[in-house]
């Protein structure tokens, strides 16, 4: 599923690198020997859908059929084409029924963020992402060579209240060679995980299951079908937060499901950073064609000594929320979006994306500042 994720979005990055103002919504389907992407692009770029998907499945590192899937020899089907006239004239500024540019669909998106971690996000998704970007770079780096790039991690957390205090149990699925035994595999990924997790997390009753059917050499896409969009979860909070189900990759930035989601994100970063909660969850929602959100909501768990009201207040005035007033603030008609589709969209201390920015907390504490005078 993250394979199709990247291929995707490395097509709506091409396409946004010669077209900045492109229509992409790109779905692709992988299995044994085959990828097929189809989907809706409207733009005037040039496109070589087979390389695009040929170099993405060569970065990840299958390149051989029994790793799962072989980038050189696999078939590449394309079955694109332009998005529908009655979606664009909703979205087209000035076309539709709203004279501003209208949201690419109707629904609803969350943003969340937490004191948990030093990137404001959920300490068990944060860990799981880390462990995976980890046992990436000992694949990559020869550190341990036997490592195929297929791979999942789950770490289970134990709280008291809304504090975590330890790491209850880590698991750890992933694809090796033939030849690495059970044994070697469990013992290098759990000295991966002592790597990652710090010692004050970590107890003598942390289970540690690795691999836990016993064998994973069959993998990819030969072992497990993909497609785009089916790993939403992973891609924001891990289950922490709300999410309004719609999926991120292989989307341009009219499509909200997608912006919508990076703002509220931000929103939620920067009232938390300045102190108006420690936990925060905001709801927006949008129709498809009409350029302002339908509704604006927030939740912050009893962490706050603000009314709601006042921080719907706040967000009004600080934050952009028509689809073009989030893309240009965000600067999202840029080719960023590759880079997201592995290891999540949010938290992320590693790329340098605009909803991660902390640019609004100093406004936001001098409003604080002047409500509390008045």
């Amino acid at each position: 599923d993250k394979l199709c994720d990247q291929i995707s979005d490395a097509i709506l990055d091409e396409a946004l690198r010669q077209d900045p103002l492109a229509r992409v919504a790109a779905e692709c389907f992988a299995t044994t020997g085959l990828v097929v992407v189809g989907g809706e692009i409207s733009t005037t770029a040039h496109l070589d859908i087979e390389t695009i998907a040929r170099r993405t499945l060569r970065r990840i590192g299958y390149t051989d059929e029994s790793i799962g899937i072989d980038a050189d020899t696999c078939t590449i089907q394309n079955v694109i084409h332009e998005q529908s006239p009655d979606i664009a004239q909703g979205v087209n500024k000035g076309e539709g029924l709203d004279t501003e540019l209208g949201a690419g669909d109707q629904g609803i998106m969350f943003g969340y963020a937490c004191r948990q971690t030093d990137t404001y996000m959920p300490l068990p998704i944060s860990l799981s992402h880390q462990l995976l970007r980890a046992l990436t770079n000992k694949r990559q780096s020869g550190a341990l060579p036997y490592l195929r790039p297929d791979s999942k991690a789950q770490v289970t957390v134990e709280f008291e209240e809304r504090t975590p205090v330890s790491v209850h149990t880590v698991v750890i699925s992933t694809q090796h060679d033939p030849d690495a035994s059970h044994d070697q595999v469990t013992r290098d990924v759990i000295s991966v995980i002592k790597e990652v997790i710090p010692d004050t997390l970590l107890h003598s009753d942390t289970r540690f299951l690795i691999n836990p059917t016993g064998r994973f050499v069959i993998g990819g896409p030969h072992g497990d079908a993909g497609l785009t969009g089916r790993k939403i979860i992973v891609d924001t909070y891990g289950g922490w937060s709300s999410h309004g189900g719609g999926a991120f990759s292989g989307k341009d930035a009219t499509k909200v499901d997608r912006s919508g989601a990076y703002m509220a994100r931000y929103i939620a970063k920067n009232l938390v950073a300045a102190g108006i909660a420690d936990d925060i969850e905001i709801q927006l929602a949008y129709a498809i064609g009409v350029s302002k959100p339908i509704s604006v909501y927030v939740d912050t768990r009893g962490t706050s000594s603000y009314d709601d009201a006042t921080i719907i207040s706040l967000i009004h005035d600080h934050f952009e929320l028509s689809p073009e007033g989030i893309i240009t603030s965000l600067d999202l008609r840029r080719p960023i979006y590759e880079q997201t589709a592995a290891y999540g969209h949010f938290g992320r201390d590693d790329i340098d994306v605009s909803w991660e920015k902390l640019d609004k907390v100093d406004a936001i504490k001098a409003s604080v500042a002047i409500l509390e005078l008045a």
